[in-house]
């Protein structure tokens, strides 16, 4: 089975469902036109413990179809949900 990848990014995309990993867990965002007029408003969840945002981010990705980005300034991303790279290292 193949590995999922996530791209790390530096900040929230236009194009992408975010996940930012912060030292208290992770909080998940979507802006509102990726969503295909499911949001009125550009989504920004609480934070969340890390796994939690994590499946949130999937789940959310799922169901609208769109890609996960990951912010991870503090190196907090667990090798168990995939491979993170950058788009460099593609």
């Amino acid at each position: 089975m193949a590995e999922n990848r996530f791209e790390q990014v530096d900040e929230a995309q236009p194009d992408a469902i975010t996940l930012t990993l912060t030292p208290g867990g992770g909080v998940v965002s979507c802006p509102a036109g990726l969503a295909g007029g499911r949001l009125t408003d550009d989504f920004l969840s609480d934070e969340l413990p890390p796994v939690e945002a994590f499946r949130s981010a999937i789940g959310l990705a799922n169901e609208i179809r769109a890609a996960v980005v990951v912010v991870d300034p503090d190196g907090l991303w667990q090798p168990a949900w995939g491979r993170l790279y950058r788009e460099a290292d593609a």
